[in-house]
């Protein structure tokens, strides 16, 4: 089953164009990587994916349910209905500071989906539990590492139960270290068959557990495919060149 698709989103910025005519779907349990460089659109693809950048033109469906047609947005009952499809994860993680960690994870869920309560506080214990953060539910944001604090941010985006996750460069503000703690979270993930679109620059992790490749390069996807393909004999010179220079 497709859990999202996308057709000729375009996105432009007064006169800057930053999106051309991008079509891309994702499977359920699929992992999708974006690779590209800095400027390339992959922040500003997801954005527009996750209704964070408003589309100037193009669908938006997820699992069967239009977010957006021809650029156009659906009514606020429908958009609400889509956006319990999935979860995003920032680079900077984007915590509650005046929150300590649990009331980070339940606040969405007990005030936005009306949950039950102790049912919301059990299952928030399991998910910092299952991120290695279970003795940590009643500290602070700032008494966190990085890595921490980007953990309790993936645990968060699960409370909410979400179909799929997206993750925008999730590791591009933690030194090495930290980013082989939250890169084992991820694949953790991948083999629970959690549906992922996933913004990084940390390729060899792209190659370890995605699916599908996919590289963007001036606002336009230039080459997708399985990673052996994209990654180990990529076809297209943009990519090629890429490539080289970041695995120097």
């Amino acid at each position: 089953m497709k859990l999202l698709e996308i057709n000729h989103l375009k996105k432009s910025f007064d006169d800057l164009h930053v999106l051309h005519d991008i079509s891309m779907s994702v499977e359920e349990g699929e992992v999708v990587s974006i690779i590209g460089p800095s400027g390339s659109g992959k922040s500003t693809l997801l954005r527009c994916a996750t209704m964070l950048e408003t589309m100037n033109g193009g669908d938006l469906i997820y699992g069967g349910q239009t977010a957006v047609k021809d650029g156009v947005y659906a009514d606020k009952e429908q958009l609400k209905k889509v956006k319990e499809f999935y979860g995003l994860v920032f680079q900077n993680f984007n915590l509650f500071p005046h929150y300590s960690v649990i009331k980070n994870l339940t606040d969405a869920p007990i005030h936005v989906q009306k949950r039950n309560k102790a049912e919301i506080h059990k299952e928030a214990l399991q998910l910092l539990e299952d991120v290695g953060l279970a003795d940590k539910a009643n500290a602070y944001p700032c008494q966190l590492s990085g890595g921490q604090q980007q953990r309790v941010a993936i645990a968060r985006a699960l409370a909410m139960k979400p179909q799929m996750l997206f993750f925008d460069e999730p590791t591009s503000a933690l030194d090495p270290e930290l980013t082989t703690e939250v890169l084992k979270i991820l694949r953790q993930l991948a083999e629970q068959n959690m549906t992922m679109v996933i913004v990084t620059h940390e390729i060899d992790f792209a190659r370890a557990v995605s699916d599908r490749v996919i590289f963007m390069a001036d606002g336009y996807i230039v080459e997708q495919g399985p990673p052996e393909e994209v990654l180990d004999n990529p076809q297209n010179p943009r990519t090629q060149a890429f490539l080289r220079k970041v695995q120097r």
